[in-house]
């Protein structure tokens, strides 16, 4: 038997045993599908500095990296399971069945997991055995006889009676198609059941059509549009406000949490006096307010792109809690995601008269399901993975001493209080310029402090003031243009560095995202012409 033809039947009944699982998905949930629910275990088990690297090189693509390489290992390990059960049927099947548990203990490790999301790995696991142990069966059946010793053949050749003649078998190359026929169209099988699954999964989870018919209420007090001289007109600045589908997502979700509004509800519950249960309705009907705001991840390397500036609207976090009382000694919300994330806020912070919200519309739309639908937290002043939980389903008032959230437990600082950066976006890195005067110019911020100087300086020289763009308010970023006059032929470095409103410049010194946020000064190298 070739070890080729092996292998393959390995990745057939890997590709049905996948293609089952996304079957029996669309009932369950698409998050408990096997390679989702293995894949979001990855990620949870992974240590932090692989993360950060996932993030530094591949960005916003890293899940699909991911998903990625767990298909890949997945195809060469069922190839070596097909290869196994050539020669032992039984172990190949043991290794489909084991891989089905495992699923299945990766569907169940999640918060809020029952035990109908261990389905679709089990029944993965049962094709996958099933079918490598009839293929199996297949390819020997269709294997070509031993040969006959030489003395037999001599013996049989010299009787002459037909009868004792042994009948043709079948030739090779027809069993071989068989086999061939027989691998393909498990394939083809398990590859339709897969898609099918998936179309069905979207169909029963549709939550953009659920989103598209939510109506959400105005502002009780709507805010005035950001003026227009919040944004220097250069080429190739960002712009003040980030669109929608332009706004980073950097989170653990596989696959996006698919929330029906009209089944959704929020419980304020721990360390509180009056428990409060709220449905979107209720939600909706609270006095709703905007709030303009920058949101940056930790994640975020100087420089990078990570951040974002978004009208949040939503009802007022500070006053639910407060309707909800909260008990003394209590000093951390946490907010628990639909996917099981966990995200802390200092409680001092929530509740010390920043506008911190629970947003159901994004620049004048509902949320977007990538971030957040139908409801998250904003709280300014913090990274997101201390002050931003989408998905959001429970508040928890509790202490940092009873309970550490999802990144808390995994190295990362406690608080997350956003640090101050500011990065050159014109001219890009390694752009050429033309000698004379140049224009720079980029964005800085301090969320919830403020920006209130810039500065710019070529070759390690002095320190040039930048024109600061109209303050929008401490929540904000700041845009700003510097003027290099004289710029002469050759190669340059251009440095940044911002002041925040309490008067502390931004750190030269480097450090990375872990655990507290990325410091250092953003530069960029350009050629003049």
């Amino acid at each position: 038997m070739r070890a080729g033809a092996a292998a393959a039947a390995g990745v057939a009944a890997a590709v049905a045993a996948l293609g089952v699982g996304e079957l029996v998905a669309a009932a369950t949930g698409p998050g408990t599908a096997p390679a989702i629910a293995v894949g979001s275990a990855a990620i949870d088990l992974t240590p932090t500095p692989l993360k950060e690297y996932a993030v530094r090189t591949f960005g916003t693509q890293d899940k699909a990296v991911l998903l990625g390489g767990i298909l890949l290992t997945t195809a060469l390990l069922a190839a070596f399971t097909g290869w196994l059960s050539a020669r032992r049927p039984k172990s190949g099947a043991g290794v489909f069945g084991a891989f089905g548990f495992l699923g299945a203990w990766a569907a169940l490790s999640r918060s809020g997991a029952g035990a109908v999301d261990a389905a679709p790995a089990l029944a993965s696991g049962a094709v996958g055995a099933l079918t490598v142990l009839g293929l199996s069966r297949l390819r020997r059946a269709a294997a070509p006889p031993a040969r006959t010793t030489a003395s037999t053949a001599s013996t049989a050749n010299s009787d002459d009676d037909p009868a004792q003649q042994e009948q043709p078998a079948p030739t090779q190359d027809t069993s071989r198609r068989a086999v061939l026929a027989a691998t393909g169209a498990t394939i083809a099988v398990g590859a339709l059941a897969g898609v099918g699954g998936r179309i069905l999964a979207d169909r029963r989870y549709d939550t953009g059509a659920l989103r598209a018919a939510v109506r959400i209420p105005p502002a009780a007090q709507p805010l005035p549009p950001p003026p227009a001289a919040v944004r220097p007109k250069v080429p190739g600045l960002s712009p003040f406000v980030t669109p929608n589908t332009d706004f980073y997502r950097v989170d653990t979700a596989l696959t996006l949490p698919r929330v029906d509004p009209r089944h959704w509800a929020l419980r304020i519950r721990g360390l509180v006096d009056h428990p409060l249960l709220l449905t979107f309705d209720d939600l909706l009907h609270e006095p709703l307010e905007e709030l303009d705001h920058t949101l940056t991840c930790v994640s975020n390397e100087v420089g990078g792109p990570y951040a974002g500036t978004t009208r949040w609207l939503g009802a007022s976090l500070p006053a639910l809690l407060r309707r909800a009382g909260v008990r003394p000694g209590a000093d951390q919300l946490v907010g628990h995601s639909q996917d099981g994330m966990t995200i802390g806020t200092p409680l001092e912070s929530v509740l010390d008269g920043r506008r911190a919200l629970l947003a159901v519309a994004m620049n004048g739309e509902a949320l977007p399901v990538a971030h957040g639908f139908p409801c998250r937290s904003v709280v300014p002043g913090f990274y997101g993975y201390t002050s931003a939980t989408k998905w959001l389903v429970d508040l928890d008032v509790t202490t940092f001493a009873a309970y550490d959230p999802y990144w808390v437990r995994r190295g990362w600082d406690r608080t997350g209080a956003v640090r101050t950066a500011s990065r050159i976006e014109v001219p890009a890195p390694f752009a050429r310029v033309p000698a004379g005067e140049v224009t720079v110019a980029g964005t800085a911020w301090a969320t919830h402090r403020g920006i209130a100087a810039v500065e710019v300086r070529v070759d390690g020289g002095p320190w040039q003031r930048a024109l600061l763009a109209t303050d929008a308010g401490p929540d904000l970023w700041r845009q700003w243009t510097c003027t290099w006059a004289g710029a002469t032929p050759g190669t340059h470095r251009i440095e940044v560095r911002a002041t925040d409103a309490g008067g502390a410049v931004q750190t030269e010194e480097r450090a990375a995202p872990f655990p507290s946020g990325a410091t250092g000064w953003h530069s960029v190298v350009v050629t003049v012409t």
